[in-house]
């Protein structure tokens, strides 16, 4: 008796523990999904993305702009690193072909927006007007 005891409330808590890694599942998907500003700002970020940059994001979240009175090569990262942030601030990195990149940069517009539209606000300004970005910007030594 003790035994069908045992076997009936270990069932109980194997069903009750399948119910509850469920919802947590669950939690975790709609708590990670991106809000309806921030998906907008993503698909503008997207629509202005050339073919390359759109593939290099598509594969490892971060694109690669030339800035206009340089030709640096500039990395925008997409997701969070241990020190680059989901394009809020130190998201930008200045590669160099012959060794590991030296400068991050940190800069931003000057309102509240999401991260796509901070992103596509870096790339703009890389492009356009390189030298007046940079002449704002913070830079860091990447780790």
């Amino acid at each position: 008796m003790f035994v069908t005891l045992l076997n009936d409330a270990n069932g109980q808590l194997r069903r009750l523990l399948a119910a509850c890694l469920q919802l947590a599942r669950a939690f975790r998907e709609w708590y990670l999904r991106p809000s309806t500003r921030e998906q907008r700002g993503l698909k503008l970020l997207r629509e202005w993305l050339s073919q390359k940059q759109l593939a290099q994001y598509d594969a490892h979240r971060y694109f690669e702009v030339i800035g206009c009175h340089t030709g640096k090569r500039y990395r925008i990262y997409i997701y969070i690193y241990i020190y680059i942030y989901h394009g809020n601030g130190a998201n930008v990195i200045e590669l160099d072909d012959a060794a590991p990149p030296r400068t991050g940069w940190c800069f931003v517009p000057g309102d509240h927006l999401v991260a796509g539209n901070v992103m596509l606000a870096q790339k703009i300004a890389l492009e356009t007007d390189e030298r007046g970005a940079l002449a704002s910007a913070n830079n860091f030594t990447p780790r």
